[in-house]
């Protein structure tokens, strides 16, 4: 079981602790509406290889942990039920809590982009069940982020560049709520990657990267395109997770 799973199976009900955190190349950058930042660097998969050197900070985005499914599945999680929420969580409706909490929502019921199969799982029984209905129930495993020391930022990628699964994989970004919840999606044409990498002071980091081959329903100021300076389309593009997020192949 991957670190980022087993950290959200710890009962710390209602902590909320987000960072925003550092992109590549200086930039910061917001997964949900108003949610935490999320730790990413951009790099063409071309790239990906031994001797590349990379500023990276892996952070986590919520330390929320998982609810029993039971009491998950009790709860409600709908943009039209947000009174309720609210009051079944003891959070003040005009609270900065309250706002966060109405953002993910949305996030959670907004279409997806065109090929992308999407959920918001708030159990890990529904996340294992997202990732088998997507992948299959024979050989699956799940896979995150892990640095030995959390305040290295300057990295190299070391020799072993494992690509994991085909080319499609079931991603779980953790998203800004008072207990767990991950906004998951499958995308055709998305390879998952385990990046060795060594920092300046010698420790080490097993980083998961995830290279989108098909980037052509990006929004076309996308940050990637930007950094990159390339067009939708054009070229696939990879970036790293953070250590609370992960990824679900297949074997």
């Amino acid at each position: 079981m991957p670190q980022a799973v087993k950290n959200s199976l710890r009962l710390n009900l209602l902590e909320d602790q987000s960072t925003p955190v550092e992109i590549g190349k200086g930039t910061s950058m917001g997964f949900s509406k108003e949610g935490g930042a999320m730790n990413i660097y951009f790099l063409l998969e071309k790239d990906m290889h031994p001797g590349v050197k990379l500023t990276l900070h892996f952070t986590k985005t919520t330390n929320a942990t998982f609810l029993p499914h039971q009491v998950a599945n009790s709860l409600a999680f709908s943009s039209d039920k947000l009174p309720e929420i609210l009051d079944q969580l003891s959070i003040k409706p005009e609270s900065v809590k309250a706002e966060t909490i109405k953002n993910t929502i949305e996030e959670c019921e907004d279409p997806g982009i065109k090929g992308e199969e999407k959920y918001c799982a708030t159990s890990l029984e529904s996340m294992i069940d997202f990732s088998t209905s997507k992948l299959g129930n024979k050989g699956v495993k799940a896979v995150s982020t892990e640095a030995e020391n959390k305040s290295q930022m300057k990295y190299r990628i070391a020799a072993g560049l494992e690509k994991m699964g085909g080319d499609f994989s079931v991603v779980y970004h953790k998203m800004n709520y008072p207990y767990a919840v991950f906004y998951c999606h499958k995308i055709q044409a998305t390879r998952a990657y385990m990046v060795p990498l060594v920092g300046r002071d010698g420790t080490k980091a097993k980083a998961v990267a995830v290279c989108h081959a098909n980037t052509m329903e990006w929004n076309p100021k996308h940050l990637a395109f930007q950094l990159l300076k390339v067009k939708p389309g054009t070229a696939p593009i990879c970036h790293f997770l953070p250590e609370d997020h992960v990824v679900w192949v297949a074997k």
